[in-house]
């Protein structure tokens, strides 16, 4: 069951600080998740401590922190210290997508609609690649987000809205989907106005960057060949899940298409084994058997930073393991 309560939030968070001193190694995936539910819970400065707590050593991903703790900070008053941090991470230039959002976003959210727009065509120009045709999913939302902004500030469009537009793929087009004057229709008492809006913002879901801007996937479970067949010759009762490896692997793909259709961010594959996951089991005081048991090891496999972002491009090599491009193999139409 996902939190719904800020009591439901700290308690989660509480859970992953207990799970950072049991595994060091994944120590900065999960004090990140950790960090975001306590702003969930409103507990902003709990959450600035555990950003600082990173920062104080070598993090792996030292952009992406400091951008997540201005966007904390402005939330709860600290807005100078904020934009400077936000101005020093816009001069470092990452080379990743998720910290140029999540800053866009918060001036965005902020109503510093110029700046946010400075900042994503700032990034777009700097991480876009000559290949149109192989754009990742982050760079993707961060060409949505720029749109976004643009439209809110009436600018003409451009390359990269056309682009947006292109590879947007829901059914609502973005300029509409985008368009200022739908914010008035969540106040109109028309039934059909209001179920119109409805149907944009759950489309919207799917561009959003409310998981994109922070590193934990909604994550699939993938057994290799040689894993599943030593998990089902230990747990023949978990044949009912994985009847053949063939159908597991049409399951994964058909599963994260359907997730993303219904507007599910950032979508992950984890790598299953069987030793792990019977250490998850008696971490968890259950049996490897239980079928239940997998979907919280996937869970837990994504918050300490083991899935790979889904789907690849079209020309990298498909997660099944194939050899095969993506395009080649699961991610042909």
């Amino acid at each position: 069951m996902r939190p719904d309560t800020p009591a439901d939030h700290t308690t989660e968070a509480e859970r992953l600080l207990r799970t950072a001193g049991q595994y060091p190694e994944d120590r900065e995936p999960l004090l990140l998740r950790a960090a975001a539910h306590l702003e969930l819970a409103g507990e902003r400065e709990r959450a600035t401590a555990l950003y600082d707590d990173l920062l104080s050593g070598a993090p792996a991903d030292p952009f992406l922190i400091r951008s997540l703790k201005a966007a904390n900070l402005w939330e709860y008053g600290h807005e100078a210290e904020a934009r400077a941090i936000i101005e020093g991470v816009r001069r470092a230039r990452p080379e990743e997508p998720a910290p140029w959002e999540i800053v866009a976003e918060t001036l965005e959210s902020h109503d510093e609609l110029e700046e946010a727009e400075a900042t994503f065509t700032e990034a777009a120009g700097l991480l876009l690649p000559s290949d149109a045709e192989d754009i990742s999913y982050a760079l993707q939302s961060l060409l949505t987000g720029r749109h976004r902004v643009r439209r809110l500030l009436a600018l003409p469009h451009d390359e990269g809205d056309t682009l947006a537009d292109r590879l947007h793929t829901a059914d609502v087009p973005l300029d509409e989907l985008h368009d200022p004057k739908r914010l008035w229709a969540l106040g109109s008492s028309d039934p059909a106005e209001l179920q119109a809006e409805i149907a944009r913002l759950r489309s919207e879901l799917g561009s959003y960057r409310t998981a994109l801007s922070r590193p934990f996937p909604v994550a699939v479970l993938h057994w290799p060949e040689a894993e599943l067949d030593e998990l089902l010759a230990a747990y023949p009762e978990l044949e009912a899940e994985y009847p053949t490896y063939r159908a597991h692997l049409t399951d994964i793909e058909a599963s994260l298409r359907e997730l993303a259709q219904s507007g599910t961010p950032n979508l992950g594959i984890v790598p299953a084994t069987v030793p792990s996951y019977e250490a998850f089991a008696a971490s968890e005081s259950s049996t490897p058997a239980n079928p239940d048991l997998l979907p919280q090891y996937a869970t837990t496999l994504a918050a300490r930073g083991r899935a790979t972002a889904w789907p690849p491009a079209r020309s990298a090599e498909c997660w099944c393991g194939s050899g095969r491009t993506y395009g080649e193999c699961h991610g042909a139409d």
